[in-house]
């Protein structure tokens, strides 16, 4: 008896499967929006044999509503799937026996990276997209690549232990701001990113369009996050110490972040230049996503008055000074290596569009997102506790641990920077307003029951003094 042999999925059949399968990504950017078809623009083989094949896709969805969105999204081929591979499989075309091939995500197949891997290495790169490495940059040929677990808008892939390869999932046309802002800052002799080595590049609808960058692989380290979460669990398992005493305190760390945002702020500036604008414009924006947000989310009708008086505090100081900034920092876009901090993921907040990410804002936008982190991380893991005390107490508890690491962030940012972000209240607490709108909008759509979290938020900051 032969073995079966790769049926190949015509240019059709993908689209219908994709159709099904796209929504339920995590890095598909169109959550609650009906998909009317997916249409391939490009279909690149990157390989194919008896048993085993691969394709690079470049796809457009289409929606009943709204404008239509651009994918990439490498496939992988198989007569028999590994039991590992199962997950990322795409649906069976309806009537198909079991003999039919197996399509699924390829860039969580051992075999596909090792296909990128090569390609980056040796500069042969398939179909009509470009490679561009820095000047002085080695990539060593046969480097074994893992893809990284951790749920994100794009899909990062760790070549050698060495290098990370992160391919942009959602495309839109213009170069990305990761790839832009990580070379400014590499010029510049950032400590606080790491280099990037390479990025691949094509021409998409007459736009020269990033699809993906290779930069240093930070070894041996922790996402803030996680470190923050670790830190809030001992504080509220210790009944009688203060967030000061406990042993996995993490003010010093948030100090040392502080000052690790500042040094990138004022590298951006330096490389990139600063400007002037009306604080009354940005507020305007921030308007717009509130009363947005409130078409989505009804709960927000309760707390909008008070937010909108916020942003008129702030509309009243005048102007103020803007630069590139991060776009969209918070506790997971930060990693402890051994030796300091680093910033990742310079792509800005993915609700806006291309243009908007590459718009000079206030470095206050950052620092409020560390801000809104840190109440994140402190509360996130509260849970109804047996008694109306018991919940006070861990409310008060998680309240502290908030105040002190925001305290200290902002206290390690003035010490690199000179410039205290508690100086500008009014307008700092706009940006933390308008990154709790945004937050409200995002746990409703994708995890309703974390909504409180955004709203208890804006709450507490409206009704302080």
């Amino acid at each position: 008896m032969t073995d079966p042999q790769l049926q190949h999925y015509s240019d059709a059949e993908l689209e219908t499967l994709l159709a099904e399968w796209l929504p339920h990504q995590r890095w598909f950017a169109a959550k609650g929006r009906t998909v009317a078809a997916v249409r391939i623009m490009l279909r690149e083989h990157l390989t194919d044999t008896p048993a085993f094949g691969a394709d690079h896709l470049l796809v457009t969805v289409e929606f009943e509503s709204g404008d239509e969105q651009l994918y990439q999204v490498p496939l992988g081929y198989r007569t028999h799937l590994p039991d590992e591979l199962a997950h990322w499989a795409l649906p069976r075309p309806d009537g198909s026996g079991d003999d039919r091939t197996h399509a699924y995500d390829g860039l969580r197949d051992q075999e596909i990276i090792d296909l990128y891997a090569h390609s980056i290495a040796t500069g042969q790169v398939y179909g009509p997209v470009e490679l561009h490495t820095v000047p002085g940059t080695v990539i060593e040929e046969g480097l074994r690549g893992r893809a990284l677990s951790a749920e994100q808008s794009n899909t990062s892939v760790v070549l050698g232990e060495q290098l990370l390869l992160k391919l942009f999932r959602r495309i839109t046309p213009g170069v990305n701001p990761d790839v832009e802002l990580h070379l400014a800052l590499g010029e510049a002799g950032c400590r606080s990113v790491a280099p990037v080595r390479a990025w691949i590049d094509a021409e998409i609808g007459g736009v020269r369009t990033t699809l993906a960058m290779v930069q240093d692989f930070a070894a041996n380290s922790a996402d803030g996050w996680s470190m923050a979460l670790g830190s809030v669990r001992d504080l509220l398992l210790e009944a009688d110490l203060r967030a000061d005493e406990v042993g996995t305190d993490f003010a010093g760390e948030s100090q040392r972040m502080g000052a690790a945002v500042a040094e990138v702020h004022a590298l951006l500036a330096q490389s990139l230049g600063t400007s002037q604008r009306d604080v009354g414009d940005i507020v305007d924006g921030m308007l717009r996503r509130l009363e947005a947000a409130g078409a989505v989310v009804p709960e927000l009708a309760e707390v909008a008055p008070a937010v909108r008086a916020r942003f008129a505090e702030a509309a009243a100081t005048g102007t103020t000074t803007v630069q590139r900034v991060h776009g969209d920092l918070h506790l997971g876009q930060v990693l402890r290596t051994p030796e300091h901090w680093l910033l990742i993921d310079f792509e800005g907040e993915p609700a806006k569009s291309l243009d908007e990410r590459r718009e000079p804002d206030s470095a206050l936008r950052d620092v409020a997102g560390m801000l809104r982190s840190f109440d994140y991380a402190a509360h996130h893991s509260l849970h109804d506790a047996a008694s109306e005390a018991a919940a006070a107490q861990r409310e008060f508890r998680a309240q502290e641990w908030a105040q002190r690491n925001s305290a200290a962030f902002c206290d390690g940012y003035a010490s690199e920077s000179g410039v205290d972000p508690r100086e500008f209240a009014a307008l700092l607490r706009a940006y933390e307003l308008d990154k709790a709108v945004y937050e409200v909008v995002y746990e409703a759509r994708h995890r309703p029951q974390w909504i409180r979290l955004p709203l208890n938020a804006i709450r507490r900051m409206t009704q302080a003094d």
